[in-house]
């Protein structure tokens, strides 16, 4: 009997196949937050494709991963899957689902083994990978299969680069959506007033390069240690991850001098199972490594991260923070320790990097964690942020309106809509696929102008799609027109994008028997809607 799925686990697995149903050989994403269930996920997905006749190949860059597939499958949906790796060959398996290592499924040799059309859909875990040669050369191989590519980054410009191999995004659960759900643990960002200077260090293949982390870190690792002494490391189940190995082991020399039992634990590690299993236990307080637990580690007591791998990669510093995000009985949050980091780069990953959904909420999240020092919640900061330049925008969302008072255009800009509106996502919309930076086209158009807005600022094809997306939503809901919005706003109402379409109409009812001024006992400054009254 297979698992069952939590709810946003089958929107997820409906939106994939909806993707795939409006596009035979779509290749499309999933991006969901670490820690809630992509496995799952996929072997649903697999199993609806085995029961109709297909059959599924996973990709992954690791041996644990591959291991985690494994069980997950057969646990999740009584799956058995064959393994292409090394020595196992899984050609003429006579189990329908096929798990490989893309290292070994890569060359050509192997790759030559399968017909084109062998596999009818391609799964890929860890998909920020995908831009590799290894992964293009086997998905192009299987090049009419259905292929899902699953991340847990948040990164907007990771999803950009990621265009170039998948269409569309089928679905996103985000870390921030997992946690106000109680589906993951809430995050405090602690700020370490101890300021480390990576500023002649080097960018290689987009990144920092770790040898030169390393030299920069050396000096500072004895420091670092007794401030997490201080923060109560001692007390927690603390991972810290690290730029080199040898930068890992110096890392453990420090922390066990101050008294934080601490292991280092590297692919090289003998007793690799024995270190983990003395973690979890709680006999070891700390463990240190470079790279090894990023992925394919699960390890719910965790309940301390530490980050002193400075990187630009939103994909790898949500790995890193991934591994302290699982619920855990007696868990109250995950403890992120954030550094002050000198550089004089500006896209440097903080912890507000996870939630924020713009670079603005990101910037007033960093200046509310740098004024808190017992630390903040992200969740809450994230709400604060967001409220702050809400704020911000209805003061220019005012001045706008008065600059348009003396227009004579009945039609509604976008912009100033969604700002009325309170939507975020719609004001500070750009395209991430290749198909939404597409033109849009006329039929959008004519829909948006029918609902009464100024279609000469939507350019593409995604932003016409969000904008009649959230147009027909509110007019199934009974919300207030954008003409409504635009005439009520310019007698000085406060959010009449949230009053429903009656509301709106009662209120401009009174305006047009009064010949269009507003009556002595109303104030559109503390009218509210659902009273009938000032």
């Amino acid at each position: 009997m297979g698992l069952v799925l939590r709810p946003y686990q089958i929107e997820a697995v409906q939106a994939i196949e909806a993707e795939w149903g409006a596009c035979d050989n779509a290749r499309t994403l999933l991006v969901q937050a670490t820690g809630t269930g992509k496995t799952v996920v996929m072997s649903s997905v697999a199993e609806d494709a085995v029961r109709g006749g297909g059959r599924v190949l996973m990709l992954a860059h690791r041996d644990e991963l591959i291991t985690q597939a494994q069980e997950k499958f057969k646990a999740c949906s009584d799956l058995d899957c064959a393994i292409e790796k090394a020595g196992s060959h899984a050609m003429g398996s006579m189990f329908p689902v096929t798990l490989a290592s893309v290292q070994t499924l890569a060359r050509e040799s192997r790759l030559a083994e399968y017909p084109s059309d062998y596999f009818s859909h391609v799964f890929i875990d860890e998909a920020h990978h995908a831009l590799a040669d290894s992964y293009r050369n086997v998905i192009d191989h299987f090049e009419n299969a259905r292929v899902l590519g699953v991340t847990a980054t948040p990164d907007r410009a990771d999803k950009r680069g990621l265009a170039e191999v998948f269409s569309s995004i089928a679905y996103e659960y985000p870390l921030g959506r997992a946690i106000r759900e109680g589906y993951l643990s809430r995050t405090v960002a602690q700020l370490i007033p101890l300021e480390i200077d990576i500023s002649d260090v080097k960018v290689q293949a987009g990144d920092f390069q770790a040898s030169g982390l390393d030299e920069s870190l050396d000096p500072y690792l004895p420091e670092i240690a007794a401030k997490m002494l201080e923060a109560g490391c001692d007390r927690r189940h603390t991972v810290v991850f690290l730029p080199l190995v040898k930068t890992a082991e110096r890392m453990a020399d420090a922390l066990n001098a101050v008294g934080i039992p601490t292991e280092e634990i590297d692919g090289n590690s003998a007793d690799r199972a024995e270190i983990l299993a003395r973690f979890e236990s709680g006999e070891t307080k700390c463990l240190t490594c470079s790279m090894l637990l990023t992925e394919g580690w699960d390890c719910p007591v965790c309940d301390c991260v530490v980050v002193l791998r400075p990187t630009k990669s939103r994909a790898l510093f949500a790995q890193m923070v991934g591994r302290g995000t699982r619920l855990y009985p007696g868990k109250d949050h995950l403890l992120l320790l954030d550094f002050l980091w000198n550089t004089e780069r500006h896209d440097l990953c903080r912890p507000a990097s996870l939630f924020a959904k713009s670079a603005e909420v990101a910037k007033r999240m960093t200046e509310k964690e740098e004024d808190a020092p017992n630390g903040i919640d992200l969740m809450a900061a994230e709400r604060e942020a967001e409220t702050d330049i809400l704020q911000q925008r209805e003061a220019s969302l005012v001045r706008e309106l008065a600059a348009q008072r003396r227009k004579k255009s009945r039609l509604v800009d976008p912009l100033l809509f969604s700002m009325s509106i309170e939507d975020e996502d719609l004001a500070d919309y750009e395209p991430l696929m290749p198909a939404d930076a597409l033109p849009p086209t006329e039929r959008q158009m004519r829909a948006i102008a029918n609902f009464g807005l100024d279609t000469s600022s939507i350019d593409c094809f995604g932003m016409a799609s969000m904008v009649l997306d959230r147009l027909i939503r509110r007019a199934e809901s009974n919300m207030a027109t954008p003409r409504q919005i635009r005439q009520l706003e310019r007698f000085g109402f406060r959010h009449p994008g949230t009053w429903t379409f009656e509301q709106a109409s009662k209120v401009m009812g009174i305006l047009s028997s009064h010949q269009w001024h507003v009556p002595s006992w109303m104030n559109p400054a503390t009218y509210d809607p659902t009273l009938g009254i000032s």
